[in-house]
């Protein structure tokens, strides 16, 4: 006897397994889900015109039938462009998963998928049952990708908000800021497009906190620090993260960055400039961070032209510059924003300059 000729070859045993393997996973699926990833996958192959008549005779059958056929062909396409190690993962798992039945689930084979099978080679029907697990598994990663919660969050000039996120972190929004939170299944984001905030994080392992300002990404897990990135006043086009308690890491936001990150901890702080390069760490008393919680901010040889940029953002002071050397005069000391007329008045004793009244302005010229 030629043992050749009646031992099962490889490719004969694995078919065997394939068709066992679908009949198992069929049992548990919606049949017209089921007929449709079988056609949608029999279609990215050739068909003969009989096959054909056959899928156009199904597909005119009833309504669900065109609209389960577009949503399997757009399984079908990536589940057969997925590497084979993520085609064999989600075919080793198709005993263990199955989709929701949108009627009852048949005991055996039923008799459409008998009737069917002469149109579908073994091969069709182990990557339909992958199409139908790959849907899913893509469904589920849009599912994922979804925020459970967005807002948008923007303050005038002059004006704070105190913001309380449904995973308990809170958020202090000082004046002229922009800001918007997403909060995923895995992650939490804010993008502070303008301004500063204060952020004190609940801890959560599972969903780390990331803050995305200018080209920088400052991500912790449980922490409070600020975040400032504005394009007027101090600092200006720059980035600054202060940590108050906590760590927090500092890295380039762009994918691929080869600057280097850091790791910040309470009473230190850095600036990143618009290319994302980090200045040197530099220490500060933790208790001062974001000042202007308090309503006051401080000026530590600030020329004077910033200082008028930043008071700015807190309420007209009416002061105006024209001449670029007086706008270049250092400035220190700390000021209450309540009492901008104060800081005013206090001017002329703390440069070397006079205030001039001008169409209802007041210009800040040098001492004669």
């Amino acid at each position: 006897m030629n043992r050749h000729a009646t031992t099962p070859s490889h490719a004969a045993k694995q078919d065997a397994a394939d068709a066992r393997e679908f009949d198992d996973f069929a049992r548990g699926q919606d049949p017209v889900l089921l007929e449709a990833a079988l056609w949608a996958t029999r279609r990215s192959e050739a068909m003969d015109a009989a096959t054909e008549a056959q899928f156009q005779a199904w597909l005119g059958a009833a309504p669900e039938h065109a609209t389960a056929y577009d949503q399997m062909a757009h399984s079908t396409t990536p589940a057969q462009a997925l590497p084979p190690a993520r085609i064999q993962a989600l075919r080793n798992s198709l005993p263990r998963r199955s989709a929701p039945a949108q009627r009852d689930r048949p005991k055996e084979r039923s008799g459409w998928l008998a009737g069917l099978a002469p149109f579908f080679p073994q091969a069709a029907t182990a990557m339909a049952a992958v199409a139908l697990v790959a849907g899913g598994w893509l469904g589920w990663n849009h599912y994922a990708g979804q925020p459970t919660f967005e807002k948008h969050y923007a303050t005038e000039r002059g004006q704070r908000l105190d913001i309380a996120l449904p995973d308990g972190s809170t958020l202090q929004l000082d004046a002229a800021t922009q800001a918007d939170v997403r909060l995923y299944r895995d992650r939490r984001e804010v993008r502070l497009a303008e301004g500063q905030a204060m952020f004190a994080v609940q801890a959560d392992t599972a969903q780390p906190f990331s803050v995305f300002a200018g080209p920088i990404r400052v991500t912790v897990v449980g922490t409070r620090f600020s975040v400032r990135h504005t394009q007027a006043g101090m600092d200006a086009g720059h980035t600054v993260v202060a940590v108050e308690s906590g760590r927090v890491r500092v890295a380039p936001a762009a994918p691929g960055a080869q600057q280097a990150q850091i790791e910040l901890t309470a009473g230190q702080r850095v600036t990143a400039d618009a290319a994302a390069q980090l200045q040197p760490v530099t220490r500060f008393a933790p208790a001062s961070v974001a000042s202007w919680r308090q309503g006051r901010i401080s000026f530590n040889d600030t020329p004077l032209r910033e200082a008028l940029a930043e008071l700015e953002r807190y309420g007209d002071t009416r002061l105006v510059l024209s001449d670029p050397a007086v706008g270049a005069l250092r400035l220190g000391g700390s000021v209450d924003l309540r009492q901008l007329a104060t800081f005013t008045q206090a001017l002329p004793s703390l440069l070397p300059v006079r205030l001039e009244p001008r169409n209802g302005k007041i210009e800040i010229v040098a001492r004669r």
